[in-house]
């Protein structure tokens, strides 16, 4: 490309993929401190003017051309694309560059850096301050280097790129990430360990997403949930139900007191008493959701009813007693008066 290129805050990149080059990571290591390579797959470009449109150029040889004396700042670094390649300014400008998946030496010049850094952004019409060439050819690695110096402002970052410290080697980065990893995981472990009380129950207990939330009443109760037959779970969960529906009132309405009776007798859900009809705006079957761990209060009362008790037939008797326990605590509003209550009401459980 050869042509106008805008530019904020003094700097163009050539990107290819790699994340945004920032100041001053991509001079880490540098020599230069004009064309910052140190940000893999970019190129950091610094100009003299701050905003506004600079001339520019790219280049792409076979070979390393010969050197122009006449540009008064000239460096090298070397560059590698990641994929497609595009010049780019601040926010603002794309030319795209056709450039190879392979190791390039990147040469760029400069022209009248010191003018462009006093001047105000061009008028439209008016010829650019500044001006720059970027030129590109296929070549192994090298160190960067300064081949001339002329403005004070190149001086500057030249100063600055020699001041900013190497990027970490590739051994150093591995051990930055898995001392990264390490202390993630440190700290994943004593978060999962605080949000148990500072004991980690079982695999089994850890899998109901919703036993948590009694580790606040009373941490040990998760254990001997988890040490509980089956046969006692299901006796947990029909008291717990029994207890939200004693404690909303609605244990007062007849079917739904017989149902509550019923479900400690043990029959199964499709045996026990129907609500009366009526009751519903249709006759037709009524569906139940048993997910929650909170009193389905927003539902009608015999919808609560309903999806309280039938919570406790859950395929899975720990579910059932978790689920039922955390409905009836946010009906009754205290939790460790329920979690007492429950072991009065079953002094085995621990």
């Amino acid at each position: 490309m050869s042509g106008p290129a805008s530019v904020h805050y003094g700097q163009l990149y050539v990107q290819s993929g790699g994340r945004d080059p920032e100041l001053p990571e991509s001079f880490a290591g540098h020599q230069n401190g004009l064309c910052g390579a140190a940000v893999e797959g970019t190129l950091f470009l610094v100009t003299g003017l701050h905003t506004g449109d600079v001339g520019f150029g790219v280049e792409l040889y076979d070979d390393a051309p010969p050197i122009d004396d006449s540009w008064e700042e000239i460096v090298e670094t070397s560059f590698r694309p990641l994929g497609e390649t595009f010049l780019s300014g601040f926010d603002s400008g794309y030319w795209p560059l056709e450039l190879e998946l392979v190791d390039y030496r990147a040469r760029y010049c400069g022209w009248g850096m010191d003018a462009g850094h006093q001047a105000a952004p061009p008028e439209d019409g008016e010829p650019p301050v500044d001006r720059y060439l970027l030129q590109l050819w296929p070549a192994p690695p090298e160190p960067d280097r300064v081949i001339r110096q002329t403005s004070a402002q190149a001086a500057y970052w030249h100063g600055v790129a020699r001041k900013t410290p190497p990027p970490p080697t590739p051994e150093q980065r591995a051990e930055l990430r898995r001392a990264r990893e390490r202390r993630e995981a440190e700290e994943r472990e004593a978060r999962n360990l605080e949000s148990w009380g500072g004991s980690i129950p079982s695999e089994r207990i850890q899998d109901k997403y919703m036993s948590v939330l009694l580790v606040q009443y009373d941490r040990p109760l998760l254990d001997d949930l988890d040490r509980a037959t089956p046969e006692t779970l299901v006796r947990i969960a029909r008291w717990a139900a029994r207890r939200g529906c004693v404690a909303t009132g609605l244990d007062r309405t007849d079917w739904i007191a017989t149902r509550l009776d019923q479900m400690d007798q043990g029959l199964g859900p499709r045996d026990l008493t129907a609500p009366p009809p009526g009751t519903f705006a249709t006759d037709g079957p009524i569906l139940v959701s048993t997910f929650g761990g909170t009193w389905p209060r927003d539902l009608s009362e015999p919808l609560q009813a309903l999806t309280v008790i039938d919570s406790t037939y859950d395929d899975d008797p720990l579910d059932a007693a978790i689920d039922t326990l955390l409905r009836t605590i946010d009906a009754v509003g205290n939790g460790h008066q329920v979690i007492t209550e429950l072991r009065q009401a079953f002094p085995d459980l621990s």
